[in-house]
């Protein structure tokens, strides 16, 4: 027999304690168990974002650095099966995630370990070499310090062109920052240059996190398990609202590039290395790239494609929001038995009605999953000729 540990709980029985999946569970309306449907539940609180963004100018082209603790305090296992394979888990979501609602924007890794802050990635449109770089360097080391990665983040956002949105997102394991020297100095400064930093933590609430974030107009929050975590993650891939010396209309030149001939020969100059018959060719300087969008690295002009353009400008111009449909109104008992949208029915077990959402223009029925992606993905609605 397996012997209990000191708090009376055997080691087959913990693993249980730990993931606690009888949260996961409740009752219905006969008596058995079923999981618990959160999908309403998250429904309610994205229409609640979309009624308080609606009338907010957002930026377009945001520059953002995410920050990661990979200090000693990332292999504690807390979060299984370490804070460190969490965040390394999430962010390569987040990171997909926010270059489908920002094309045009661009991201920077910098990791923190022994006491030092690295630069993992430079400021790119390529998702995939920011994983791989990502993954590439899980290693929980030394102490964290705050203060050398603001100053390596303010090195390199300062150089950021006047119509970009500066923003940093750290997720912070530790409970304590070991800094060279003033902190406050680094926070104004970063105050100063326009920087919005956001602070995830992953353990207790930390004052120099919560003042760096009331500083510089970010948000701050702890994460209490791993699905929290990645809900605080997402929240930051749409646009925040703009600070109000960075809305003021600005004019960008832009390319649109032209896809390589199949066949064609010639050295990438985003790699140094020879392709065929792949890539794009910059309308300014005739130079090769790989991916849009980005910038031509001999020229400097910012390459994109027209698809890239279109869906930046969603957040400017947000689709108004879809009227809920209560269950016992005359419309819903002439309701059709699908959605507009998936063609999902709306007519659930025992004949009872799905919640769903109408069109205030076309009158069509949509269902919550419709819902969200419309207003996530699309700049109209299917039913309608016209944007809203």
């Amino acid at each position: 027999e397996e012997e209990d540990d000191e708090d009376g709980i055997g080691e087959w029985e913990r693993a249980y304690v730990d993931d606690r999946s009888w949260e996961e569970l409740q009752e219905d309306e006969s008596g058995l168990l079923r999981p618990i449907d959160n999908s309403a539940i998250y429904h309610a609180q994205y229409r609640r974002r979309l009624r308080a963004g609606t009338r907010i100018q957002k930026g377009l082209i945001r520059y953002l650095y995410i920050v990661i603790d990979f200090s000693r305090a990332a292999a504690e296992m807390d979060f299984r099966p370490s804070r460190m394979a969490i965040m390394a888990k999430h962010v390569e979501a987040f990171i997909r995630e926010f270059f489908d609602q920002n094309p045009l924007s661009q991201i920077g890794l910098v990791s923190i370990k022994n006491g030092v802050a690295h630069t993992l990635t430079d400021l790119g449109g390529s998702p995939e070499t920011h994983i791989k770089a990502l993954m590439g360097k899980l290693e929980a080391l030394g102490d964290s310090s705050l203060q050398n990665a603001l100053e390596l983040v303010h090195e390199h956002l300062n150089q950021v062109p006047s119509y970009g949105h500066r923003e940093v997102l750290i997720l912070y394991s530790a409970l304590c920052t070991c800094d060279p020297g003033d902190i406050m100095e680094t926070i104004q400064k970063c105050k100063k240059s326009k920087l919005r930093c956001s602070v995830i933590g992953l353990s207790a609430e930390m004052f120099i996190c919560k003042h760096l974030c009331q500083e510089t107009g970010g948000l701050y929050s702890v994460a209490v398990d791993e699905v929290h975590l990645k809900d605080l993650l997402l929240e930051h891939a749409p646009p925040p609202p703009a600070i109000a010396e960075f809305a003021i209309a600005n004019l960008i030149k832009m390319g649109f590039p032209q896809r390589a001939a199949e066949g064609s020969m010639a050295i990438c100059s985003c790699h140094k290395e020879v392709k065929i018959g792949a890539g794009y060719m910059c309308p300014r300087c005739k130079a090769r790239v790989c991916d849009l969008p980005t910038e031509c690295t001999i020229c400097g002009l910012t390459l994109v494609s027209s698809p890239h353009l279109a869906r930046s400008y969603h957040h400017l111009f947000p689709i108004a929001p879809f009227d809920e449909v209560p269950a016992l109104s005359d419309n819903r008992r002439k309701l059709g038995k699908s959605c507009f949208g998936c063609q999902q029915s709306l007519i659930g077990a025992g004949n009872k009605p799905v919640p769903c959402v109408t069109c205030r223009k076309c009158k069509h029925y949509f269902c919550l999953d419709c819902d969200i992606y419309i207003h996530e993905s699309l700049h109209n609605c299917p039913g309608c000729e016209s944007i809203h």
